[in-house]
């Protein structure tokens, strides 16, 4: 039997009404960026809520993220964070991130964020430079695509045993199953997916939310 159900219609708002738990504030993050270009960028509400929840389950006390955009994932991870724990936020634009650190102090959280804009490999390195390997509970990868492998690769070496790694978009809108998809997007998705089936150094799961996210439990 297929495991996979098809949420729309009164099926999708009777989800809502009994799973969605949306603080205000996050609610107008989302609605403000829905108004802004590549707003398809930001992570579903659920997604967020997913999050939350995982990085609650595992303690997590300091996280990354590699892609913030306006901020939603951001306040989702941050907030499940006690109050001397630290997010490390990776993002290239200053315009968009602008949207992100006005709701990180309105929900009293940017003294948990620390955001460095400029590509995040090099932010990443600096954080292994930093003697920071093994010591992160969680980490988040939401970006361009082509660096998906090498985002994942610093990830897991920056969180500890039992740590989360959790890659966004993973199925892409289904392109990644179809063989006519051969964008450079779509092969680094398709590349890392099937890496990580056999990947021994983690635990593995999909959960269908959003574009698809992984779920990587570091051994």
């Amino acid at each position: 039997m297929k495991s996979w159900p098809k949420i729309d219609g009164p099926l999708n708002d009777y989800v809502d009404d009994n799973w969605l738990r949306e603080p205000p504030l996050r609610r107008r993050l989302r609605e403000e960026t829905a108004t802004l270009p590549r707003a398809g960028m930001q992570i579903s509400a659920h997604q967020g809520q997913q999050i939350e929840l995982l990085a609650r389950a595992i303690g997590a006390r300091r996280a990354v993220e590699v892609g913030t955009f306006t901020g939603y994932s951001s306040l989702c991870i941050a907030g499940a964070l006690p109050p001397d724990g630290k997010l490390w936020c990776c993002d290239v634009s200053t315009d968009y991130t602008k949207v992100a650190r006005r709701y990180w102090k309105e929900a009293g959280l940017d003294s948990r964020i620390e955001l460095t804009i400029g590509p995040a490999l090099g932010t990443l390195d600096w954080l292994l430079a930093q003697g920071l390997t093994g010591q992160l509970d969680l980490a988040f990868i939401d970006a361009n695509k082509d660096d998906y492998d090498a985002y994942y690769e610093r990830c897991l070496k920056l969180v500890r045993p039992g740590g989360l790694v959790l890659i966004d978009n993973v199925l892409w809108g289904g392109s990644v199953a179809d063989p006519a998809e051969v964008d450079r997007d779509t092969q680094a998705l398709r590349a890392l997916n099937t890496k990580l089936k056999d990947d021994r150094r983690i635990d593995l799961a999909l959960l269908a939310v959003g574009d698809g996210m992984t779920c990587a439990l570091k051994r």
